[in-house]
């Protein structure tokens, strides 16, 4: 029996002139996700077919298409010819074993097809009750099945019951790019994750302070990148050299202002990367209040020192919720390894919490006159990881 996998969207349907531009960004991702899979995509009105593809890779086949944002939804349909008996065999067999509710629902873009859509379902609901009357019965309005029948202009119908969600949102890479700051815990790549599903493409920027922190630290990152990429059609992770802007901090700056100024830098050293490769946006794994640096004093003294747009998508969230999503995408096991990053050294016992702008930018002038050669050497040092 040959099969055809429907791909929907749901979101896009929402767009107005520039929905094409929407739904050939969805297909190129598709095709990118599905690269080494032997298929045959075509394109048709609000949804996408596969077709040509070997039923043994139908599991990989799934569990890509449920990582590519702007999928909302996709069946593995049965393939017969536009024929009546022929439909009703494979009717019959999809519905072989179930038992409960169900209902019929035909699409007849062949309008050369005799009877009409509710001809057909009359006919085909008939049938199943007449075969299988001891296990199901019909409910038009919350059926337990719904069998789907979709005969086509081209010869084609198409039957199927399941429908598998996909990740909804919008296509990576539709609404910019953007650069993230992956630390090594569990909020960053909950952040990047949801800021592809949102249509941006990210880019990441992982601060490493060796010797401080060893390959270890650096080695989860990039499994961290690896695990995300998968939503984002890889991921080019930046690994910038931050101990002599720490070791300079912890030397010239009040101990209290110690992670507020790293912050700052970090965001300096973020914008003027993110320029570089043609970003538009700063993606952080901020959540309001959930330590000293991420205040709203702390987060507008960071905001201070850039001018380009910073995505927070995690800033209303608590951490309970952030964990579940990072079970969800597969990172949280990652995140926990007990590794050390940059911000869990030269920490202050007391860090400063609401610290007044004022005062921070008053500590700063002790760098004042060494910021651009400490910025240059953390630029100087970056090394480029090409994650898939």
């Amino acid at each position: 029996m040959e099969k055809a996998i429907i791909i929907r969207y749901c979101e896009i349907h929402l767009k107005g002139k520039n929905r094409s531009y929407f739904e050939r960004m969805l297909q190129k991702n598709i095709e990118h996700a599905l690269e080494g899979i032997s298929h045959k995509m075509i394109v048709m009105h609000s949804r996408y077919v596969i077709e040509g593809f070997d039923q043994s890779d139908y599991g990989e086949i799934a569990d890509r298409l449920k990582k590519v944002a702007g999928v909302h939804t996709f069946s593995c349909a049965s393939v017969v010819r536009n024929d009546l008996a022929e439909i009703e065999a494979e009717a019959l067999n999809l519905m072989s074993g179930k038992s409960g509710t169900f209902k019929v629902e035909t699409n007849r873009a062949d309008k050369h097809f005799t009877p009409d859509s509710m001809g057909v379902s009359r006919y085909l609901g008939g049938k199943i009750l007449e075969k299988y009357h001891a296990s199901l019965k019909v409910e038009v309005k919350n059926p337990d099945y719904l069998l789907s029948v979709d005969i086509r202009e081209d010869g084609k119908t198409f039957l199927f019951t399941d429908y598998e969600r996909g990740l909804s949102g919008m296509p990576t890479g539709s609404a910019g790019k953007g650069l993230l700051l992956i630390s090594g815990g569990i909020d960053s790549p909950v952040a990047g994750y949801l800021t592809a599903k949102r249509g941006m493409k990210i880019s990441a920027l992982h601060f490493h302070s060796f010797p401080y922190t060893g390959e270890a630290a650096k080695e989860k990152v990039i499994e961290l990148s690896k695990q995300i990429a998968a939503y984002n059609g890889g991921i080019d992770l930046y690994v910038v050299s931050f101990t002599h802007i720490q070791e300079a901090i912890h030397e010239k700056c009040p101990s209290e202002y110690m992670i507020t100024l790293m912050r700052r830098f970090m965001m300096r050293i973020a914008e003027r990367l993110a320029k570089q490769i043609g970003g538009q946006a700063i993606v952080t794994g901020e959540s309001l209040g959930q330590v000293a640096s991420q205040t709203i004093e702390s987060i507008t003294s960071s905001n201070a020192v850039v001018t380009m747009p910073v995505l927070r998508p995690l800033i209303a969230m608590d951490k309970l919720e952030i964990i579940e999503i990072s079970k969800k995408i597969g990172t949280y096991e990652t995140s926990i390894l007990p590794y050390e990053d940059c911000c869990t050294i030269f920490v202050a016992k007391h860090p400063v919490t609401k610290g007044n702008l004022k005062r921070i930018k008053k500590s700063e002038e002790h760098l004042e006159d060494v910021i651009d050669d400490l910025m240059k050497k953390a630029i100087d040092s970056t090394e480029i990881i090409h994650v898939k």
